[in-house]
């Protein structure tokens, strides 16, 4: 009977899904937003859902730009919760939200172009790569010292940072919070946690970027989006706020498990479609 509703084409307009993918979508989103709270990469999840959970009509770039209304809700939450705790710097996060933001705009108005196929065989590259430096540094990020001069040498980087990381959160997206931890962590000896801070900020001004490229063209399933929104604020302030009790240590075992994790499942996505 509640199926029923969902397939009348007045309210299939608004909510191109049926309840059990309703279900799916919003249950992936909520685990989505602790992720990326915690260590960044909950678009892993989130994007893949979309692109399981939306019918194979709708274009690439609606399910891009309905994944970003989400995430942004999710990380403002958390971004919320860390700041409230954690110290953020200037130096560093101006040149990096300056250039996330001229990044993600690129890669956004790129993505609109990219076809949808080519998505997790990417990502899965990337994630590969990250788990891997990760995994063979034990102690990366377990304690926050600082590289650098408080000034210039310390702001170029971030700039840079913010400019790849952001181009390819516009162009793709998963995986862009757990890129931005890892490279502040490496290139700017922050400890996760503090990463974590400064990247949820980076993040959601690439997460604005694009999504005001995929508003100004119309291109939000709004009704979805928002109901997904909604679950990924709670998982995201719940995220934030294990993390900033737990720790550097404790972000980065999540960190690892994620990756892990969705390694396998990219993975095995890249093979089920070979076959």
């Amino acid at each position: 009977m509640i199926g029923s509703v969902f397939d009348q084409p007045a309210i299939a307009e608004w909510l191109p899904v049926g309840v059990p993918a309703l279900i799916m979508l919003i249950a992936a989103a909520g685990l989505a937003g602790w992720v990326d709270a915690v260590v960044g990469g909950g678009g892993l999840i989130q994007l893949p859902a979309l692109v399981i959970g939306l019918p194979k009509d709708i274009a690439t770039p609606f399910v891009l730009g309905t994944n970003k209304i989400s995430s942004f809700a999710g990380t403002l939450s958390a971004s919320w919760v860390y700041l409230r705790k954690i110290t953020v710097h200037a130096f560093v996060l101006i040149p990096l939200i300056a250039g996330a933001y001229g990044g993600s705009t690129g890669g956004a108005a790129v993505s609109r172009y990219l076809p949808r196929e080519v998505l997790t065989p990417i990502v899965l590259v990337a994630v590969i790569a990250v788990g891997i430096y990760t995994f063979r540094r034990p102690t990366l990020g377990l304690n926050h010292e600082p590289k650098h001069e408080r000034g210039f040498g310390a702001a170029w980087r971030a700039g840079v940072i913010g400019l790849v990381i952001g181009f390819y959160d516009g162009i793709l997206g998963p995986g862009t919070g757990s890129f931005f931890v890892i490279t502040i962590v490496a290139i700017l000896g922050y400890g996760f946690l503090q990463a974590s801070a400064h990247a949820k900020l980076a993040n959601l001004t690439t997460n604005l970027a694009a999504l005001v490229v995929y508003g100004v063209h119309g291109e939000i399933l709004l009704a979805l989006g928002l109901m997904m929104a909604a679950a990924n604020v709670t998982g995201g302030v719940l995220g934030a706020k294990m993390a900033v009790k737990n720790g550097n240590a404790f972000v980065r075992k999540v960190f690892l498990v994620v990756l892990a994790i969705l390694v396998a499942k990219l993975a095995w996505d890249v093979i089920a479609g070979f076959l």
